[in-house]
């Protein structure tokens, strides 16, 4: 009768475990990947004791190498800063620039209480006129103080996400039209080269006019500074789609094509079982472009339209010439980066879900 070495079963548990765990860390990678952290799995690969002297060598290049360069950057500004004078005074270092976003934090929760005791107080006004039997007088009254800074950040992306997907439901399918056929093609080139350069500064007063004409009601579901910023994101965005979605779909395999021929199948199968499935990672690529050129659009919008948002907090501190004007503007400066990073970061994460693809 033969007998199981226990060392040997042991040093097989031992590897499985071994296994599976960096079959988990395999796993997490890809998600470090989409939020920008993929200094983490080496990290975990080393304390996992796979190659330690190589996964510093990564370490090194993922994180160590950023932190340094940010450093640096920091470093320089903070020295040089100093020494431009600028008509607001000097330009303001990374301590002055923290310091104003610290304040524009407390200044926010500070307008927030304001805004909550204001609600509380309406709320009891409307019990105390039911309680009294007055229910007629019961009524509403809207908030008009001044909106926080993240109330105006927060308008900024309801305005960009609003006119990103207006200008995706208008250019997915004319991009699948141009990829699929050379008439459509031949018929949308010409409108698109002409368009696609157009600067929002162009298209700002003819949407303001044109929204003014057309949208006159009071009480409709929009505002209509809302609408102007958001159907200029919408002109100025939907390009990147609609050509990479054509160039996605005209990129298909041909033999592709040519099975669905075999097989007969309609219009609507043939879109949805093998032209978007395809020319997804294509089309996936044209809707992050999209999104940012719409970010960028929508700062310059708001702030020559004074709409609601980031861009018009950036024009009135430039107008308002105090102190801390150049500050505050640094710090919108920062926050339109990071929330622009972060928009590229959910469109990858989504663009992850639905394709293979290796894009960073």
């Amino acid at each position: 009768m033969t007998t199981v070495d226990p060392n040997f079963t042991e040093s097989a548990d031992r590897d499985a475990r071994r296994a599976r765990l960096f079959t988990r860390i395999n796993a997490a990678d890809k998600w470090f990947q989409v939020l920008g952290l993929a200094w983490i799995t080496p990290m975990l690969r080393a304390a996992a004791g796979d190659n330690p002297r190589g996964q510093l060598g990564e370490i090194w290049r993922l994180l160590a190498v950023p932190l340094i360069a940010i450093l640096a950057f920091l470093l320089m500004w903070g020295t040089l800063a100093p020494q431009v004078q600028t008509s607001l005074g000097a330009v303001p270092g990374p301590a002055q620039v923290w310091a104003e976003a610290v304040n524009l934090h407390e200044d926010a929760q500070a307008k927030a209480e304001k805004r909550a005791k204001f609600e509380q107080m309406v709320e009891k006004r409307n019990q105390r006129l039911i309680e009294a039997g007055r229910a007629d007088e019961v009524k509403s009254v809207a908030y008009t103080g001044a909106l926080s800074y993240y109330q105006q950040i927060w308008t900024s992306i309801k305005t960009v996400f609003f006119g990103f997907l207006v200008a995706t439901v208008v250019a997915v399918p004319l991009g699948i039209a141009a990829g699929l056929s050379p008439t459509a093609n031949a018929a949308l080139n010409p409108l698109i080269q002409i368009f696609k350069p157009v600067s929002p500064l162009a298209w700002l007063p003819i949407v303001t006019m044109v929204v003014s004409a057309v949208y006159v009601t009071q009480d409709g579901w929009f505002a209509k500074s809302f609408l102007i910023s958001a159907i200029t994101v919408t002109l100025c965005s939907l390009w990147p789609t609609l050509i990479n979605t054509a160039l996605g779909v005209a990129s298909i395999d041909k033999d592709l094509v040519n099975v669905s021929k075999v097989l007969k199948m309609n219009t609507y199968t043939k879109i949805t079982k093998l032209v978007l499935p395809s020319a997804l990672p294509l089309i996936f690529t044209g809707l992050r472009l999209s999104l940012g050129v719409g970010w960028m659009v929508l700062i310059a919008a708001e702030m020559l339209a004074q709409n609601p948002g980031l861009g018009k907090f950036v024009w009135d501190e430039f107008q308002n010439g105090s102190s801390s004007s150049l500050a505050k503007i640094m710090v919108a400066v920062f926050t339109i980066g990071i929330i622009g990073f972060l928009l590229d970061r959910v469109m990858y994460a989504l663009q992850s879900l639905f394709t293979f693809t290796n894009n960073r």
